[in-house]
């Protein structure tokens, strides 16, 4: 195989997935995720498959277009995480019963009282979320 070979090959590669810029908008980002979600789908147990090497790059591109568009905010604890999922989902303390009463979950807001590993679970699972963002 030539060179020209590998490029008309990168040339429908590209026209498919937009690999040669940045992330133009959310549909081109919807259309990647779903080309790494079918990549999983297909080959997920084949880990050395080659076209992982192509979901790498793909990767790549997701995230730094997540990064710039939809960064995940600057929280440096559980509480802190918590505080931003309430708020961008429109909650007040009583509408996380998975915590506990509404004095429970002012505690753990103010950083009083910790999470336990059920309200991780529970609050990961809601939120669609890993527990790790929970972490202290």
């Amino acid at each position: 195989m030539n060179v020209m070979d590998v490029v008309k090959l990168w040339e429908s590669v590209n026209a498919a997935l937009g690999l040669t810029g940045p992330v133009r908008d959310e549909a081109h980002y919807e259309a990647l995720l779903a080309f790494v979600a079918e990549c999983f789908d297909r080959f997920g147990g084949q880990e050395s498959h080659p076209i992982f090497a192509l979901v790498a790059l793909v990767g790549d591109h997701i995230r730094e277009y997540e990064d710039r568009v939809h960064p995940w905010p600057d929280t440096t604890t559980p509480a802190s995480m918590l505080s931003y999922l309430m708020e961008e989902h429109g909650l007040k303390q009583a509408d996380l019963p998975e915590v506990g009463p509404q004095s429970v979950v002012s505690e753990v807001l103010s950083g009083k009282r910790a999470l336990n590993l059920r309200q991780v679970k529970t609050l990961a699972t809601r939120f669609h979320v890993p527990m790790e963002v929970f972490a202290a």
